[in-house]
This record gives C-alpha cells, structure tokens and sequence, in this order.
C-alpha cells in the first residue's frame, strides 16, 4: 500500500502555499486551483492500494476530478477542515466520477459542483464516511441533482455523512445491492435520503429534515432492475416542509413539501421504529406510480410493477404534521374530510391495489393510536375513507443486510407494534 500526502510527500511548496493560505485567512482559507493539477495527476496515477490524502483547506477546482482504479482510498482532515470547491468549475458533470471499486472517500467536503456532487458508477465494496455535500447558496433549481450519488453499485456503506441542496437527491442509493445507509444527515435537499430501484437497503439513525421529502423508497419505470426489501428505521425524520425546487420534468418533482417518509411503487418495504413528526402533507405517504403524475416519453415497460406490495409501517412515534398539505387536491382532501382545523392522518395511502396479486397482504399497518386514510385514487378520490383497521395487519420481518467488511452491522429486528 502507497500512502500519498498530497502537498507534503508530492510537493513542498504547495504543502507551504497551503498552510499560507491558511495563516493569511484562517476563518475561510482563500482557493487555489494550483492544487488541482497535482490531484488530477495523483488520480490518474493512482495504483490499487493507494491512499490519496489531501490536507486542511480550501481546495479549488474548475473541472471535474475522476478516479478509474480499484483499490484506492480517498481521504482528507475532516469534512469542515478539507473542502474541494467547485464553484467555479467549468468543465465536467459532477464533483468527483469514481468508476472503480474497492473505494474509499471519508473525511472531506465537496462544495458547489456544476451537477453531481461525488458519483460512483459501477463499483463494489464502496465505502463513503465523514463526506459532507453541500450547495452553499441554499436550495436552488441550478443545483447539482445529487449530492452522495452510488449507482449500479454492490455492498455500499454511506455513514456519518451530510447532504445539503441537492435538486434531486441528497443521498441517493440507484440499482444497487447490498446497501447500509446509517448516521447521516441531509438537509434542504428536494429528497433527503433516497433509494431508488435497490435491492438489499438497510437505512437507520439518519436525520433527514428540512427537505422536500425525508426518505423516499421509489421504483422507477424502465430500468433494467426493480427495487424490493428495504428497511427504514431508527430515523428523525422532521418538518420536511421545503416548497419543491426540482427541475421541471424529473420524478421527484412530483414530490409534495411536508412528506416525511415516501413509499412509491417499490416491494417488500418495512418501516418502524422511527421518529416522524411535523411533515405538512403526511408524516409517511404510500402510493403507486399511478398517482405520481409522472409519465415517460418512452412509456412504461410492460414488466414493471407499478403497486406498492408487503409494506409493513409499524411501531414509529408520529407527532404533528398533516396540517397544510401541499396541493390544491390533498388541501381539499383535508378540509372535506377534517375540516379547516384538521389534519390528515399520519398515513396517507393512494389506495392502489394490484387486483391480480395471489392473496397476501400487500400493505400492513400497524403504529398504535396513529389512523391511515385511503384516498381512493382508483375512483379519482371520490370516496376517501381511514382504514386504520382494515389495514391493521403483520407481515414478517425483513433481512438484516450484511456487508462483507462492516464491523458494526446492524442486527435490528422488527420493533413491536406501539
């Protein structure tokens, strides 16, 4: 294994332009893009084995970084001590493209990117811990779409990281496998946290507060891979009420504010144990991609399965929310229903069922006092009624998902109901 310091080992005087720039500004270091030339070139250089340091400071960068070699480890002095700047990159899609396996990223910042904060493609054993993505300017249509973006990836672990303004996604998890999510926090992004057309997620003690949406389960139409056995616990999922900044025509745009943890067209889902409180429109919302107002140019592939199916919400700790939803339909729902001064209940479900389905409970809910409404979306909302218990029912409990090299594997069982 090669151990490099970048601006130390590799070259004395940009470790000294570093440490000036720190001692001429020491609140908020002053960029340079001279650093860039000599990670651009480590990153292209680099041998498995490998370990990148990158030291203290404010590191800037016009152009993408990319890294195409297994076996490297990525590593700075702390998420608020390094941060690579991008704010005024000029060239290339994302932050940091990585499309190698056996990678390592942890204790840094990636700040202001043109698109895509860190994406990693096609890679196994993908390990991303104390990285923090922002969008400093707030939350912004012209913000990159994800901030921690793995995708056709297997056995990933993302921990003790932030996500902050993402357009899309804060964290988003796409047609992976194998996947633990834990101790992150995303906030004023469209969706916090979201996994999407993924089989094997395990995410718990997250904060995903102040988004569009917390944590959202989603299947999409016209992928090569449909999403089942994602569990979601032990979470703070609270007043996520930001008014939806998606750009036009992408799938979280159908997004209310005020939704709190989102359930749309996936499998096999469980959600309990967790703390879900002040989220405007409902606190968990369960539907199929009939209700999403989305449709493709291309259709939708006859395979794919648009009903949400063997969801399990149960023994979570629901407080508030409800109050103003988002939309001029879920507004009149909640008035015709509750009144001026009410609210719709904790669980809001569109109602879709898949008629051909052999038996089974498809959707069991079970959270104590807490109601859940069925809005009838196959009748066009014409007879909503709560169901809380119709829907009262058990499922069994989920796999606890392994990753090969994690220590410190969950082996959280399903909570009883409250």
């Amino acid at each position: 294994m090669k151990r490099i310091v970048l601006g130390v080992a590799v070259t004395v005087g940009l470790a000294a332009l570093a440490a000036c720039q720190q001692q001429q500004q020491p609140a908020a270091p002053a960029a340079s893009t001279e650093f860039q030339k000599v990670l651009i070139e480590r990153l292209l250089d680099a041998k498995p084995g490998d370990v990148i340091e990158i030291p203290a400071g404010r590191h800037a960068f016009d152009r993408s970084l990319t890294l195409r070699v297994n076996g490297v480890t990525i590593r700075g002095a702390g998420m608020d001590k390094t941060i690579l700047s991008f704010k005024d990159q000029k060239a290339g899609a994302e932050g940091l493209l990585v499309n190698a396996g056996d990678f390592t990223l942890e204790n840094l910042a990636i700040e202001d990117t043109k698109g895509d904060g860190l994406k990693i493609n096609e890679g196994a054993n993908i390990t991303i811990r104390g990285v923090r993505v922002e969008w400093t300017g707030g939350p912004k249509t012209t913000n990159g779409a994800y901030g921690i973006y793995p995708v056709q990836t297997t056995n990933v672990l993302i921990e003790d990281s932030v996500a902050i303004g993402a357009s899309d996604a804060g964290i988003y998890v796409g047609q992976s496998k194998n996947v633990v999510v834990r101790r992150n926090r995303a906030e004023r992004n469209v969706a916090g946290i979201e996994i999407e057309n993924t089989i094997g997620a395990d995410v718990y003690e997250n904060t995903a507060t102040q988004n569009t949406g917390g944590i959202l389960v989603f299947n999409m139409p016209n992928l090569p891979q449909p999403g089942h056995t994602t569990r979601v616990y032990k979470n703070k999922v609270f007043e996520n009420n930001t008014d939806n900044f998606a750009a036009k025509g992408a799938a979280v745009a159908s997004v209310p504010a005020g939704s709190g943890v989102v359930i749309n067209s996936n499998d096999q889902v469980e959600i309990f144990d967790n703390d879900i409180a002040d989220n405007q429109t409902a606190n968990v919302i369960v539907s199929s991609y009939f209700s999403t107002g989305y449709m493709t140019e291309k259709g939708v592939a006859k395979a794919f399965d648009p009903y949400p199916e063997e969801i399990a919400i149960h023994g979570n700790r629901f407080k508030g929310g409800g109050d103003r939803p988002d939309g001029l339909d879920l507004k009149a729902l909640k008035v015709a229903m509750f009144g001026l001064n009410g609210r719709l209940p904790d669980v809001l479900w569109d109602g879709y069922v898949n008629a051909q389905r052999a038996g089974g409970p498809q959707v069991c809910i079970d959270n104590g006092e807490a109601q859940t409404l069925n809005a009838d979306g196959p009748n066009k909302y014409k007879n909503p009624s709560v169901v809380t218990d119709k829907v009262r029912c058990t499922l069994p409990p989920l796999p606890v998902v392994t990753l090969p090299t994690d220590g410190a594997a969950s082996t959280a069982k399903a909570a009883p109901s409250a």
